[in-house]
């Protein structure tokens, strides 16, 4: 039977600091790029600087390997539009911020960026994204390649292997179906769980390390209230994302019935379109509740389904800030 486990943003924030589960993360990059990693530190920077706070958008650690090559590895639990930007924006800091004045370019330290996103970054249907640059021929289609003396002083056999490399787990998009070793932590990165079958790199010691019962109890109180804050900023974008939904539908209906009564529509067209709108925005409070709260008591649906327009816009904000539904219920008409 599969075990909970502490989820990896949080494990990122406080145990894969520690040289003692530097083999967790070694297990991870490992099986992520298809060789043996060892990892030699955790460093500090400028581009993850400050990211141990209880930040729930986004928290990422950089790490030194034994080739000298920087892993930045971050996860990102909420939609950004300019993701892509900032993954380029992060890689080029790193490479500026590890060459020291006056050091020759030859120093340039290679980076691996991996983004770990829960949410649909791009449009893809496939879950792992890899990407690296390559430099080909415009007319002939070849590949342009080191030379033999650039080969031996930079111990490479491709250019690419220069320049930076970006990963993205789209998370949510897994199917948990596990095929191979690198789905295993997939599967752990979405569910928190680790199967017993499961043989990947570092899980036998995530398995061990990671569980939320072996957490100290003032720890494991400041995990619990992590994943409150967690589930409270998921309700409170999802109601935001339904209420924006809902207005963009209402700004749609009122373009309509205005083009429909320049073109003659009967009033009581008007008036069903009115009944819809109602409609919609008791439907849209009752969602931003079960999001937040879960089943709905009938007593509550049922006083819901009697309000005006005025009184479910009055709610709204009740509906997104209240502590409970108690709480939430003492601003219902009587």
């Amino acid at each position: 039977m599969a075990a909970t486990h502490i989820r990896f943003d949080w494990a990122i924030k406080k145990q894969l600091r520690d040289k003692a589960n530097y083999v967790v993360l070694e297990g991870f990059i490992s099986e992520l790029l298809g060789e043996v990693i060892t990892i030699e530190s955790i460093l500090e920077s400028e581009s993850n600087r400050g990211t141990q706070d209880n930040k729930l958008n986004r928290v990422d650690i950089l790490a030194l390997n034994s080739a000298g090559e920087l892993l930045l590895v971050e996860v990102q639990n909420s939609s950004e539009n300019d993701y892509f930007q900032r993954m380029l924006f992060g890689v080029s800091t790193l490479i500026t911020e590890y060459l020291d004045k006056g050091e020759p370019y030859s120093k340039v330290k290679k980076v691996y960026s991996i983004n770990i996103v829960y949410f649909p970054l791009g449009q893809g249907q496939d879950y792992i994204y890899q990407g690296k640059l390559d430099f080909i021929g415009r007319h002939i289609q070849d590949r342009l390649e080191p030379s033999n003396l650039q080969k031996e002083l930079f111990k490479i056999e491709q250019v690419y292997q220069i320049f930076p490399e970006y990963y993205i787990l789209r998370v949510k998009q897994f199917n948990d179906v596990t095929r191979n070793s690198l789905d295993e932590w997939i599967y752990f990165l979405k569910n928190s769980e680790i199967k017993e079958d499961f043989q990947a790199r570092g899980l036998a010691q995530a398995k061990e390390n990671l569980r939320i019962e072996s957490l100290p109890n003032t720890e494991k109180a400041a995990y619990q209230k992590y994943l409150e804050d967690k589930r409270y900023e998921i309700s409170m974008l999802e109601g935001a994302e339904a209420v924006g939904e809902l207005r963009g539908r209402e700004e749609g209906i009122k373009q309509g019935r205005e083009q429909g009564i320049k073109q003659g529509i009967k009033q009581g067209i008007e008036q069903g379109i009115e009944q819809g709108i109602q409609q919609e925005r008791r439907a849209s409070l009752e969602r931003i509740l079960q999001l937040r709260f879960g089943t709905i008591p009938s007593e509550i649906s049922e006083t819901i389904q009697g309000l005006d327009i005025q009184q479910v816009d009055n709610l709204m904000a009740t509906a997104l800030t209240a502590s409970s539904l108690d709480e939430f219920s003492q601003h219902l008409p009587k």
